[in-house]
């Protein structure tokens, strides 16, 4: 009776969309991402290669591992994901529960008197009297055209929405977690960079205090020289700031208060730019990203509504049935019960029943389109982020050699200046050139190993694996 009662269930079938037939992610050769400059890495992307679900670790880190690792176990976001899911796997069961019998207790307690006209004339002189009822009652709906089984199908598909989204909460925790600690490591470089120029400028300036001493330079020359000392001073309360600013973050993040967790010392020296990348390839982008199987999921949500505004049009059949005991307060007792078969046929309710059924089957192509489009979302990420890690190999071997001629156009600058056949003016226009070269290489390497993370996660981060782990 259950098979064929199942076989009855209205409404569509959901089958999931086709994968999507594309071979790269780029135009031309499969994406090759090489660094030549000298003392920086050489990158190879892999297509078809297997991310791992903690690919924060090819960073070469304990420390940054240790971090994740806590925010992972500690994240407030996290914690109100799993507790989504939860619900929602406490929703299914509420669904399932439609498909079994509903048992309930009965009971009543009544003070009555029958009226003249009620059971005949003599019906007045009946006393008042007290009676009760106390039993219990059975209901059954039948679900012949399937709304409990999609309903039941609704709810799963909501499961996996949590599911999906927790997924999606944990790549994000993740990946912001290792982009914080590069950030810190970015500034902590960048800061470094800086007083290593506010040294030069001290040089700077006792140099020319010295030639000065010799009648060679002016009080023009030194003040010129203070005030490019200045200058460069200024620079550090700013980069303090973003530091600590990014410190506060990483404490939220691992689900703390910055008074309360010490932050690692995250230094780009400390950390290794990986060499080999694996990529997904993208027939199976669509099983890796979290966020494009949440689509997936929504638009199974939205096939299970069609269905079961589809059954709200045909009729339901149900059951009841009831056994009690009944008597008077003050008199005997006696079973009674009652058995009822009962069907609801919807006729005529101003077209709402067909105009649902449609609006359905409209969520469903919005649904569609949503997924579509976050797949076409997903390529474009990845495409971007492979062209950002190609462009920033070329701007660390660009930034490389504008700091290498920016050093040297310094020195001949210095030593002109102690000969007398340049100005000090000169002389800090090539040591301001040759600061912008190397904090624009520092942020030039930090692109690269954030542009790397920006493609683990744009791949999925690996999620696929865990979940095949599971």
């Amino acid at each position: 009776m259950s098979a064929c009662l199942a076989g009855c269930t209205v409404g569509p079938d959901f089958v999931a969309p086709s994968r999507p037939r594309e071979t790269n992610y780029v135009m031309g050769e499969a994406a090759t991402v090489s660094a030549q400059a000298s003392g920086d890495t050489t990158q190879q992307i892999h297509l078809g290669g297997m991310l791992e679900e903690d690919w924060w670790t090819r960073l070469r880190s304990p420390e940054l591992d240790r971090t994740v690792s806590l925010a992972l176990s500690n994240n407030r976001t996290l914690e109100a994901a799993r507790a989504d899911l939860l619900k929602a796997s406490e929703a299914i069961k509420v669904a399932r529960s439609g498909l079994f019998p509903q048992l309930d207790a009965t009971g009543g307690l009544a003070r009555q008197k029958y009226g003249a006209t009620f059971l005949g004339p003599e019906a007045a002189t009946f006393p008042a009297f007290s009676a009760y009822n106390a039993g219990v009652g059975l209901t059954y709906d039948l679900d012949v055209f399937g709304r409990t089984r999609r309903s039941i199908e609704l709810a799963a598909a909501d499961q996996d929405i949590e599911q999906e989204a927790l997924g999606a909460a944990r790549l994000n925790v993740a990946s912001d977690t290792v982009l914080e600690a590069l950030r810190i490591a970015s500034i902590r470089a960048q800061i470094d960079v800086t007083n290593s120029v506010i040294a030069s400028d001290q040089q700077t300036l006792a140099l020319v205090r010295t030639r000065q001493a010799a009648g060679a330079a002016s009080d023009q020359d030194v003040t010129t020289a203070q005030s490019q000392l200045d200058r460069d001073r200024a620079l550090l309360p700013a980069l303090r700031q973003q530091l600590n600013a990014a410190q506060d973050a990483l404490a939220t993040l691992v689900g703390s208060s910055p008074a309360d967790w010490s932050v690692p010392d995250f230094n780009l020296a400390g950390m290794s730019l990986p060499q080999d990348v694996p990529l997904v390839v993208p027939s199976e982008l669509v099983r890796s990203r979290p966020d494009i199987r949440a689509a997936q999921a929504q638009l199974h949500a939205a096939s299970a509504a069609v269905g079961i505004a589809t059954a709200d049009l045909y009729p339901r059949i149900s059951l009841s049935a009831n056994i009690a005991e009944q008597g008077l307060i003050s008199g005997p007792a006696g079973a009674a019960w009652s058995l009822l078969g009962g069907i609801t046929a919807p006729i005529f309710h101003g077209g709402a029943l067909s105009a649902q059924r449609r609006a359905a089957q409209d969520a469903y192509q919005a649904a569609f389109a949503q997924y579509q489009q976050t797949v076409l979302t997903a390529f474009r990420q990845i495409a971007d982020t492979l062209h950002a890690l190609q462009n920033g190999a070329d701007a660390v071997t660009a930034q490389r050699q504008a700091l290498n001629s920016a050093t040297q156009a310094l020195g001949l600058g210095r030593d002109a200046y102690v000969a007398g056949t340049t100005t000090i003016l000169q002389v800090l226009d090539a040591q301001r050139l040759r600061q912008l070269a190397e904090l624009s290489l520092v942020q030039a390497r930090t692109e690269r190993f954030l542009q790397t993370v920006n493609l683990f996660v744009a791949a999925g981060g690996g999620l696929r694996a865990g979940r095949e782990a599971e």
